[in-house]
C-alpha cells in the first residue's frame, strides 16, 4: 500500500482545482467561437480542418477519433461510481461497483430479457429494441412508448451511453451487432428462444473483447506490453478467477487517460440518414459539449436539437457516419488528440446532464484531480519507483512547483500518467488503422500512448479482468479466432472495428 500522493488538506484540494480549472494549466484554450467573417479561425468545423489551430493541442496520427469512445465504452462496462464524494477520503471497498468488473457488456445486456424486458423486443425476446424499429438508427427513448411522447430518455442498460451521439451510436451499433447474430445462430439450426440469446450474446461478447485484445489495448499501451503481459503474465495485478475487481489507481487515475484524447469538436456525419423517417439532414459538425446549448446550465430555452454532440436527444442528423472515427480507407477518419496534459477546452465546462451527479464542478480535469484524495492516490513517481521504471524528473512538472506543496516531486498519478506519455517515445505502432499510412506505418512521436507507468496499470489490469473472468474467451478459449465475417466478406484474418461496424450494418457512407 503506497501514501497518499499529499495530505487531505483545503491547500492541495485548493491547488487540485486551480490545475483543473478553465483556463488554467491544462487547457488548451481551444478557439470554440466561430466568426462568420473569418470561418477558419475557429469554430467546430474549423477544429477539424484547420491544422494551424492544433498547434497548441496536437493531434495524435496513430490514433483514429472513434478510439476515445471505445475507451469510454469499455469503462462504461467495467466500473460505474455514482456515490463517492469528490475530494472527500473515502475507503474505496465502501464505494460499490455499478457494473461487473468484465468485459461482458453487462451495461448493453442488462440483467437479460427476463430481467431487463425493457430492453427486449417484445415480439421476439432475443433480439433488443431499437429507436424507430430501426429505421431511424438511435437508441429506443421513452419516446417510443406510451405516455412519454417527448420524454427522450434512452432506454438503454447505461444511461452514460447516452452521454454524447458518438457513445449513444456505438451503444446502437452493439445493440443491431447482437440482432444480426441472433439471426447467424438461428440459421445455424438453433432454434430454442434461450439459446438463440446465448449464443448470440457468447458471440457478440467474443467479437467484442477480441479488438479489445488485438486492437484497442495494443493503440493505449503498445503492441511489446500487450505481449509482455500475455506472455509473461502480471506484474502488479493478478485477481484469482471470479475475483475480479477494479484498482483505483485505474479507475480514477491511469485510465482516464481517453479524457486527453478527446477532440473539441467532431463532423459527426457527412450528408444525413437517407433512411431517417425526417428525411435527409445536411452534414453536422459540432464541439462535443457546449453548455450554451443547454437550459440547465442557463443556456436559454430547451434544445431538441442542440448544436453540440450531446446526447439525449433525437433528431434528423444526430446519428453517427462512423468513417469519421474509423478508417475505412476513403480518407474521411480524422484522428484523436495526443496523450498529455493538455486537454480540449470543452472538457472544463460539461453541461450538468453530462456529469452523472449533475451536480458541479463541472471541469473534467478538476474532478479527475479531486478523486485522487478521494482515493488517498498514490504519486506517480512512487508506482515508478514500485514498478522499477525511470521516474519522472521534477523538471517536467514545473508547471506544478509554484503551488508549494510538492506537487512537481509528488505528482498525482493522473497528471503523472498524462506527463510520461506527452515525453515518451514511441516508434513503429503495428494493428494501427492509421489515418497517415496503412497499416505497421512507423509514426515516431510523442504522446501517441501511454507509457511505462500507465501503460503498465491499464493492461494489466484490462488483461488481468479478461482472464479472471472464466466465461472471457481468453480465459475459457485463448486459442479461439472471431468467425463472424468481415467487412471483405471472409471470415478469416483480424477482427477490427470495421468490420465490427459492418457487421452491425452502420458503416454506409453517411
Amino acid at each position: 500500500m503506497l501514501d497518499p500522493f499529499a495530505p487531505a488538506t483545503d491547500a492541495v484540494r485548493a491547488a487540485l482545482l486551480d490545475i483543473g480549472r478553465p483556463g488554467g494549466v491544462m487547457d488548451a484554450q481551444d478557439a470554440l467561437t466561430f466568426d462568420p467573417s473569418n470561418p477558419s479561425a475557429g469554430g467546430p468545423v474549423a477544429l477539424i480542418t484547420n491544422l494551424a489551430l492544433s498547434t497548441d493541442n496536437p493531434n495524435n496520427p496513430a490514433h483514429t477519433a472513434g478510439t476515445t469512445f471505445m475507451g469510454q465504452f469499455m469503462d462504461h462496462d467495467m466500473t460505474f461510481d455514482a456515490t463517492s464524494p469528490l475530494g472527500l477520503q473515502t475507503e474505496p471497498t465502501t464505494s460499490p461497483n455499478s457494473r461487473t468488473a468484465k468485459f461482458d457488456l453487462d451495461s448493453v445486456y442488462g440483467l437479460g430479457p427476463i430481467g431487463s424486458p425493457q430492453l427486449y423486443d417484445p415480439n421476439d425476446p432475443a433480439k433488443f429494441l431499437l429507436g424507430f424499429g430501426g429505421l431511424f438508427e438511435d437508441l429506443p427513448r421513452k419516446m417510443d412508448f406510451a405516455p412519454y411522447p417527448a420524454d427522450a430518455t434512452a432506454v438503454i442498460g447505461d444511461q452514460r451511453n447516452d452521454e454524447n451521439l458518438i457513445i449513444a451510436g456505438l451503444h446502437c451499433a452493439f445493440l443491431k451487432f447482437h440482432n444480426h447474430a441472433v439471426d447467424h445462430v438461428r440459421a445455424q439450426g438453433v432454434s430454442d428462444p434461450t439459446s438463440v440469446f446465448l449464443n448470440a450474446r457468447l458471440l457478440t461478447t467474443w467479437h467484442y473483447q477480441w479488438m479489445i485484445v488485438h486492437e484497442f489495448l495494443p493503440l493505449f499501451v503498445g503492441q511489446p506490453m500487450v505481449d509482455d503481459i500475455l506472455l509473461n503474465g502480471p506484474r502488479i495485478f493478478a485477481p484469482k478467477t471470479g475475483q475480479g475487481f477494479i484498482p483505483v489507481d485505474f479507475q480514477s487515475g491511469s485510465y482516464r487517460f481517453g479524457h486527453s484524447m478527446v477532440r473539441p469538436s467532431y463532423r459527426a456525419n457527412f450528408t444525413g440518414d437517407p433512411n431517417s423517417p425526417f428525411g435527409v439532414a445536411p452534414q453536422f459538425f459540432g464541439l462535443i459539449f457546449d453548455p450554451s446549448q443547454h437550459p440547465e446550465d442557463g443556456g436559454g430555452a430547451a434544445f431538441t436539437d442542440p448544436g453540440d454532440l450531446s446526447g439525449g436527444t433525437r433528431a434528423p442528423r444526430r446519428f453517427v457516419g462512423w468513417r469519421t472515427f474509423f478508417n475505412f480507407g476513403d480518407g474521411s477518419v480524422k484522428p484523436n488528440k495526443k496523450i498529455d496534459t493538455t486537454i480540449s477546452s470543452p472538457m472544463f465546462t460539461l453541461p450538468l446532464r453530462a456529469i452523472p451527479p449533475h451536480t458541479p464542478p463541472q471541469s473534467l480535469p478538476q474532478r479527475n484531480l479531486l478523486r485522487h484524495v478521494t482515493w488517498s492516490l498514490p504519486s506517480g513517481q512512487a508506482v515508478a519507483k514500485h514498478l522499477g521504471v525511470p521516474v519522472l524528473s521534477p523538471d517536467h512538472f514545473s508547471e506544478l512547483a509554484g503551488y508549494g506543496l510538492g506537487l512537481d516531486t509528488s505528482t498525482p498519478l493522473w497528471f503523472y500518467v498524462l506527463t510520461e506519455s506527452g515525453v515518451t517515445q514511441t516508434s513503429t505502432m503495428t494493428l494501427v488503422p492509421s489515418p497517415v499510412g496503412p497499416v505497421g506505418t512507423p509514426i515516431t512521436s510523442t504522446g501517441l500512448m501511454l507509457g511505462p507507468v500507465g501503460g503498465r496499470i491499464v493492461g494489466e489490469v484490462i488483461v488481468g479482468l479478461l482472464t479472471a473472468d472464466p466465461s472471457s474467451y481468453l480465459s475459457a478459449q485463448p486459442d479461439w479466432q472471431p468467425i463472424l465475417p468481415r467487412r471483405n466478406g471472409t471470415t478469416s484474418g483480424p477482427f477490427q472495428m470495421i468490420d465490427f461496424l459492418a457487421y452491425a450494418g452502420v458503416d454506409a457512407l453517411r
